[in-house]
């Protein structure tokens, strides 16, 4: 085979691994401007009565489709996902709709993350494990610290989805450690953001706006960042240690 050919070939299976992920992006930028207004709290007040109505009649099926529908939502980075989120808890309730907002955004989660691990991420992290001098820190320091990392990411509000589903993938971080902890990780805000959509009736009824600000008052936001400090504590050990050559 001639050496064109092989680089011909070569791109060509670069850009086949790489579709998923232009697809995904490509979806996002589209939706960012043609869903922004449809995906949107009005959306779920002016249609609240009659989503509860198929709900009763249809519970099983509402709530596979809901599922579905949150999935897609992640998966390809739609805006909407906190409305998604309220909406589990409107249906459902704090408890189930927790269960399934949790779950469905896991799953989308996933379909970014591998979507990226399949184009850039397995080349990229590839290169990081072979460099050297601070490329090879920085991976070795990762590597070192996945667990407490992940958690971390997943539980400051700060850090936007999108990038904590990308950013593991580029650095080789394997499945299983990247769904355990965005499942365990993302329970915290998820219960809080599905329990105000719980209460949403109440809130239709007076005619306001629900209280997203709520994730950062200080009886909410004292507990997550006590969960930030338990994942960073073995980072912190560690450096520790090694100052003290234990």
């Amino acid at each position: 085979m001639s050496e064109q050919s092989s680089h011909d070939s070569l791109e060509k299976s670069t850009l086949r691994r790489n579709v998923p992920l232009i697809a995904i992006l490509t979806v996002a930028a589209i939706g960012a401007f043609t869903l922004r207004d449809v995906l949107s709290f009005d959306t779920l007040r002016d249609n609240r009565e009659a989503l509860l109505a198929f709900r009763d009649a249809n519970y099983v099926i509402t709530a596979l489709g809901f599922m579905v529908i949150y999935v897609l939502i992640v998966a390809f980075s739609l805006p909407g996902a906190t409305l998604a989120t309220l909406t589990g808890g409107f249906l459902f309730g704090t408890w189930i709709g927790a269960a399934l907002n949790v779950t469905s955004a896991t799953i989308g989660a996933i379909a970014i993350f591998l979507a990226a691990r399949m184009g850039l991420g397995e080349r990229l992290a590839a290169r990081m494990e072979t460099g050297t001098g601070t490329i090879k820190r920085i991976k070795d320091g990762i590597d070192e610290n996945q667990w407490s990392m992940l958690f971390l990411i997943r539980l400051v509000p700060a850090v936007p989805f999108f990038v904590a589903n990308i950013l593991p993938a580029l650095v080789g971080v394997s499945l299983f450690r990247f769904a355990v902890t965005t499942f365990i990780g993302i329970i915290p805000g998820g219960v809080v953001y599905t329990s105000v959509g719980a209460g949403l009736s109440d809130v239709f009824a007076r005619g306001d706006s629900p209280d997203l600000g709520i994730l950062f008052e200080p009886y909410v936001l004292g507990p997550i960042l006590g969960l930030c400090a338990l994942a960073v504590l073995p980072i912190v050990i560690k450096a520790v240690r090694g100052k003290k050559g234990i």
